[in-house]
């Protein structure tokens, strides 16, 4: 199913239709927009059809230049069955060989009153985020500090009260039970919950609780970076468990890695208050501060100072 139709764009940016009305369900598989000068020149060669195509005060004072012969070839031309849009900026006279050719051919033909720089960067914009690959994610996603956790785990180890732990102690939800992540750029996750979901928060005992309802609007984001991802699994007395912190784990989503740490649940723990402390903690190694790191080099001192003592 096509993530962006061209009547997707119509509805966002509020444009006007102007022909070829039976194409607006065409969908839009690029968020890179072209704008046509070479081919209203005449050079076809490399044509990106599938692109939606701009045309600015340029464009349409060169059309203008045209021979009428020239002008009708080459707008027929730029009506490709594969061209999701074509749009004119600033509200400019649209030439009426290219109405026609768009209603020939349903090419959805539309016009905005924006700047065309400021359209196609707006424009741009939108169809990265509508078109960026995604996937879905079973856990839980909460803003701890500016930081987005993301937590994980088999179904009943406590994700869910954790996240309620968490908001209580004034940090927001952002998705609970299905996160929904779209890469909206290189090593940029961003996650969101599903529309069903938005605000709800399930406890076994309690049922389904909505977050905004109950703790007011500042409990809840609609959407985060994710930079955290920590894996709660329940307690194996014959698992290995990094004491130190040097130990550093990556989780793969889509294209992305981010830093994966695995909490062992198990009676007494208090998870919340570990879960917000590996943020922080997150966030100083970020700025510098990397206290195994330092441990570790003051323990070698310790130990050279002793075999030179010896010495």
């Amino acid at each position: 199913m096509a993530k962006v139709r061209t009547e997707d764009i119509i509805k966002q940016f509020d444009l006007e239709l102007i022909s070829g009305e039976e194409g607006i369900h065409r969908p839009i598989i690029t968020s890179d927009i072209s704008r046509p000068a070479l081919e209203l020149a005449g050079f076809f060669n490399f044509y990106p059809a599938e692109r939606v195509q701009l045309l600015g005060r340029t464009e349409v004072s060169f059309g203008e230049r045209l021979l009428e012969h020239e002008r009708r070839e080459r707008m027929e031309l730029l009506c490709n069955d594969t061209t999701p849009a074509i749009i004119v900026s600033r509200g400019l006279d649209i030439p009426e060989g290219l109405i026609e050719s768009a209603e020939r051919n349903s090419v959805p033909l539309l016009r905005t009153t924006m700047k065309t720089t400021r359209f196609s960067s707006k424009l741009t914009n939108y169809l990265d985020g509508r078109l960026a690959p995604t996937t879905a994610v079973h856990g839980v996603l909460v803003d701890i500090y500016g930081i987005g956790v993301l937590i994980t785990g088999q179904s009943g180890v406590g994700k869910s009260e954790t996240a309620l732990a968490l908001i209580k102690r004034g940090h927001q939800l952002v998705a609970d039970d299905c996160v929904e992540i779209r890469q909206e750029d290189e090593n940029v996750l961003v996650g969101t919950a599903p529309e069903l979901l938005e605000h709800l928060l399930e406890i076994r005992g309690l049922g389904i609780i909505n977050v905004m309802t109950l703790l007011g609007a500042g409990a809840v984001r609609p959407s985060k970076k994710i930079t955290l991802s920590i894996h709660l699994e329940l307690w194996d007395e014959n698992k290995h468990y990094d004491r130190v912190g040097l130990d550093e784990e990556k989780l793969k989503i889509i294209d992305t890695e981010i830093t994966k740490l695995t909490v062992p649940v198990r009676p007494g723990r208090n998870l919340a208050v570990i879960i917000e402390v590996a943020a922080m903690d997150y966030r100083l190694k970020k700025m510098g501060v990397n206290a195994a790191q330092q441990f570790t080099e003051r323990l070698s001192q310790v130990i050279q100072g002793g075999q030179d003592d010896d010495i």
